[in-house]
């Protein structure tokens, strides 16, 4: 790993301390519909599946999950059906809340929405998620209200467009970033004078 792409990972990370969502919060993103639609389809399955299985039955044709002595034991062969159904079904359901959320993440976060949902549902197919836990690794942070203005500005902005507030205020000594309420560097222990946010001037009495 490049020391480059090791130091962008540390400035996301410390610039994510910003961020104040809980898990319920992100939850939230998920779409509603998408939600709905999983449950409609996984309804939909065990209706297709059960009816295909009771046919199998009444024709004396193929049975889930094919062992002939479960004839005489109908319930616990559309109990392992069910089973079966289940499980797919929240593997799928999984799939798809993680596609929902990367693009609605990603999109309030100013990437791109469609690549970043792409990558993620090529790498999750095989490799057990792994392009959902790269996305949560290397996303840019929120955007945050400015210190002094409170405008919203971008994570990646160094001063506040509207008040040129230093945003990311670094070190004198080492230049690395370090935390508004910072007293000292945690890197070289340098001490900080940050610049006072002045207070806005009193409303003049008429």
């Amino acid at each position: 790993m490049s020391d480059a792409f090791t130091e962008r990972l540390r400035l996301i990370r410390f610039r994510r301390k910003r961020e104040h969502s809980s898990f319920r919060d992100e939850l939230r993103i998920i779409p509603k519909w998408l939600a709905v639609l999983c449950l409609l389809l996984y309804i939909l399955a065990l209706i297709i599946g059960f009816s295909v299985n009771h046919y199998g039955f009444q024709t004396n044709g193929p049975i889930f999950p094919g062992d002939e002595s479960l004839r005489h034991d109908p319930e616990l062969s559309y109990f392992e059906l069910g089973g079966v159904i289940t499980f797919g079904a929240v593997a799928l359901s999984i799939l798809f809340f993680s596609l929902g959320y990367v693009y609605r993440d990603a999109k309030r976060r100013g990437m791109n929405p469609g690549l970043w949902t792409l990558l993620v549902l090529l790498l999750s197919g095989g490799y057990f998620f792994i392009g959902f836990i790269i996305y949560l690794l290397i996303r840019e942070p929120l955007p945050y209200t400015c210190p002094q203005c409170a405008a919203s500005v971008n994570a990646r902005f160094n001063f506040c467009p509207n008040c040129k507030c230093n945003l990311h205020p670094a070190c004198p000594q080492c230049q690395r970033e370090v935390s508004d309420t910072d007293k000292f560097c945690p890197y070289c222990a340098t001490e900080l004078s940050h610049a006072k946010t002045p207070t806005p001037p009193e409303v003049q009495q008429a």
